[in-house]
């Protein structure tokens, strides 16, 4: 069985202590040569456990792993983790150029920015869900980077925090457009994801089986498509307008209106029905939506 490293890095001076690469210029931001860093790595095939940020931007022949599935990547591309998320190498990874951008959360911390930050969706993407950016792009993103560069590596003062946030922002935000882009480019192939999850969604709601398995979480539909439930709520928010989460309400509320005029079973009833434990968190759902609660729309008729 293929030797396998586990490593939990909580600061940007460990990263480098373990891969021997210089100390950082600063503790809580780093621009790493990722030619250089895996030339240094250990072997064996790792998955690390980050206590910061990363953009990584690679262009490699080999595995990259990310949770517990594995991706050939050999094109270019970005991706981003948070800080808790687990990514790895195997260990016959070549790579051809690359750059990675460590962010620790305390350089955000009390900043806009660090308020901010969970809008960044794509930093909960699965590793396939990369962002792939042309060259034009590209140069946008490394103009970002040589200027947070030039700022931890020069003298340190008062304005150097403010300087490097904001450029990390600029490069999030490019980043965010480039986003919006790929997901208009492959409109036909995210027209046949919706398509789909439309269709899962109505055959799960379907069943006569809701009152044993509930209410479908998003993970259910996110792991049919095979896909991160992050990406495939803002999927569904650029091409449809609503995220997953509305669309199972949505489909809920019209199951929800057919058994309310359509059988003489009381409230309570029709909750469990559809799934729900308790007839209260129904009541809820239903009235956000259409404005009325069950009852009252029962009364129309």
């Amino acid at each position: 069985m293929e030797k396998e490293l586990f490593v939990e890095v909580e600061s940007i001076g460990d990263l480098h202590d373990f891969v021997q690469y210089p100390r950082p210029k600063h503790p809580l931001v780093s621009v790493i040569d990722h030619t250089e860093f895996y030339a240094r790595r250990p072997k064996e095939a790792i998955r690390y456990r980050f206590g910061f940020y990363t953009i990584s931007a690679k262009k490699f022949d080999g595995l990259m792993y990310y949770g517990k599935s594995h991706y050939d990547f050999k094109d270019g591309s970005l991706i981003f983790t948070a800080p808790g998320q687990i990514i790895g190498a195997g260990p016959d990874i070549q790579v051809d150029e690359g750059w990675v951008l460590l962010v620790h959360p305390d350089l955000l911390y009390g900043t806009p920015l660090g308020k901010r930050m969970h809008e960044y969706t794509f930093f909960h993407y699965e590793a396939n869900e990369a962002l792939h950016i042309s060259d034009e792009e590209n140069a946008l993103i490394k103009d970002c980077l040589r200027k947070i560069e030039r700022e931890y590596q020069g003298t340190i003062d008062k304005h150097t925090q403010g300087l490097i946030v904001n450029n990390i922002e600029l490069l999030l935000n490019y980043c965010n457009r480039f986003y919006d882009r790929q997901f208009y480019t492959r409109a036909r192939v995210n027209t046949d994801i919706v398509q789909r999850f439309e269709s899962l969604l109505k055959e799960y709601f379907g069943k006569s089986t809701l009152i044993e398995t509930g209410l479908p979480p998003v993970t259910y539909f996110s792991s049919k498509l095979h896909l991160s439930p992050t990406y495939l709520s803002d999927l569904l928010q650029k091409a449809t307008g609503k995220s997953t989460l509305e669309h199972i309400h949505l489909e809920l509320v019209d199951r929800a209106k057919t058994l309310l005029w359509g059988s003489g079973h009381s409230i309570s009833e029709i909750a469990y029905e559809l799934g729900f434990e308790h007839p209260s968190h129904f009541t809820k759902i239903f009235k956000a939506k259409t404005g009325k609660s069950p009852s009252e729309y029962r009364g129309l008729q």
